[in-house]
């Protein structure tokens, strides 16, 4: 890509020879003939890199530098000076110069300024990604460490009510005990899971598959759970989707989620007379290889989640839930560059859907 370049010098001859020399090196160059017109030209083109003489009326170039950095401290600025002019480029390092290079300026000694202005530039794009990536990685494990403190709690006032129950030969408190640790050790269970996906979310292993069937192993595997629990799980394929690459494992987990979380909402709903269901469909939408759609007629998500529910371990079910799957399955449709969203309404019970593109194998998937 054409790298963009404000020059920036009172003397005409110079200007123009750095601009043909910078031009031929591939730059799209600017050119100002004092400070003030460079701070114009540099709010309207934003350039990256500076490159400014020293002595030069109106706004000299170390006003100039200050006004830049003040403005944009990533800017590259490189300071040209004369001879006599030394001590003065020094200072102008004070106040975050990238460099300083003497007049007469030779090709070696520009393109050896320049290249390190741009390894400059690489280097603080790199911290940018690595400092963001770090920060998202500390907010994950404050999140992990208040569910796994959840867990422990939960486990720790399970065996205590369980000693208690022992304790006074009480049955009531020996099962309320011991349904806390089940409950404990199936969040467990389910953060476990929730890590190994997103341990493996870099290694996905796409195939040609057909959409229809995550679908119907989720079906087939809780069909059992909602027949005891009275809820009648409905699917409905449509059976003309153009087979697709994706990882079916990721897409299996993701809608196994969805489904258990639909199954928690109705047993967290209050009993009516309705009859209780939860559907799973697939379609294949315009311009989308295929469309899920989770849904269920329980109480809704309320409004005070709704905004942060794919956020990291952040929970619909309350504390008998760790906010990990969600968290997961959002992960792993964004990495199969698919959307996720959901509707839902106090009334009526929400919808989750989800969008995969129509793909090509991966590079790393052919053979």
């Amino acid at each position: 890509m054409e790298e963009t370049i404000l020059i920036v010098d009172d003397e005409k001859d110079i200007l123009e020879v750095l601009a043909i020399s910078l031009t031929d090196l591939g730059y799209n160059v600017h050119t100002a003939e004092n400070g003030e017109d460079a701070l114009r030209i540099f709010r309207e083109a934003s350039p990256p890199i500076i490159m400014t003489d020293i002595r030069m009326p109106v706004m000299d170039g170390i006003e100039l530098l200050q006004k830049v950095k003040q403005q944009s401290p990533d800017t590259e600025v490189i300071m040209v000076t004369g001879h006599g002019d030394i001590d003065v480029a020094i200072e102008s390092l004070k106040y975050e110069a990238t460099d300083f290079i003497t007049k007469p300026i030779s090709d070696e000694i520009l393109e050896t300024t320049l290249r390190r202005a741009r390894e400059r530039i690489d280097l603080k794009a790199k911290l940018r990604a690595y400092t963001g990536n770090l920060e998202s990685i500390v907010h994950e494990l404050l999140g992990l460490s208040h569910t796994i403190k959840t867990i422990a709690g939960g486990l720790e006032g399970g065996s205590f009510v369980l000693e208690k129950g022992i304790e006074l030969d009480e049955k009531e408190y020996v099962l309320q005990g011991w349904e806390m640790i089940r409950m404990s050790v199936e969040k467990v269970k389910d953060l476990s899971l929730a890590l190994l996906h997103h341990a493996k979310a870099t290694h996905r292993n796409d195939q040609r598959c057909d959409p229809n069937q995550p679908a119907q192993d989720v079906f087939e595997l809780l069909k059992p759970r909602a027949e005891q629990e009275g809820v009648d799980l409905k699917l409905e394929c449509q059976r003309d989707i153009t087979p697709l690459y994706f990882d079916q494992d990721g897409i299996n987990c993701c809608l196994h989620n969805l489904v258990t979380n639909a199954l928690d909402a109705i047993a967290d709903a209050p009993r009516r007379d309705k009859k209780r269901w939860v559907s799973i469909k697939t379609a294949k939408p315009d311009g989308w290889g295929v469309e899920y759609r989770v849904a269920d007629n329980g109480s809704g998500i309320v409004d005070e989640i709704k905004d942060r529910i794919f956020a990291n371990f952040c929970s619909t079910k309350g504390a008998r839930g760790t906010g990990a799957g969600l968290m997961m399955t959002k992960r792993i449709i964004e990495d199969h560059k698919g959307l996720i969203w959901f509707e839902s309404n106090r009334s009526a019970g929400t919808t989750f859907i989800v969008r995969l593109p129509e793909s090509e194998p991966r590079i790393d998937d052919r053979h």
